[in-house]
């Protein structure tokens, strides 16, 4: 950690609070990740991009909302995470490079 007297301990301390004050009143401060989840949804499954309230795609069995979810995260280089029909966590699939 730089001195409080240098520079760089000032600059570090601005950017930090800029983005507590962006997050803060909902301005993204970093990139999308393009996430895709596998997530219950009326009477079977959905894939759902991250931070999207609507689904992508519905499906009557979760492997097939899978198979759409690994096309996707393949595209955008990001991952899949499957849930349960609890909506707890059950896998997470990389394809990032």
């Amino acid at each position: 950690m730089a001195s409080i007297t240098t520079a760089e301990f000032w600059i570090d301390l601005l950017k930090k609070v800029i983005k507590a004050v962006a997050k803060k009143n909902g301005i993204r401060t970093s990139p999308p990740t393009h996430n895709q989840h596998v997530v219950p949804y009326e009477d079977g499954w959905a894939v759902r991009g991250e931070g999207n309230e609507r689904i992508t795609a519905s499906y009557k069995y979760q492997d097939d909302a899978i198979d759409r979810a690994k096309e996707i995260a393949k595209n955008y280089s990001s991952s899949i995470i499957i849930h349960r029909v609890d909506g707890t966590i059950r896998d997470r699939i990389s394809y990032k490079k």
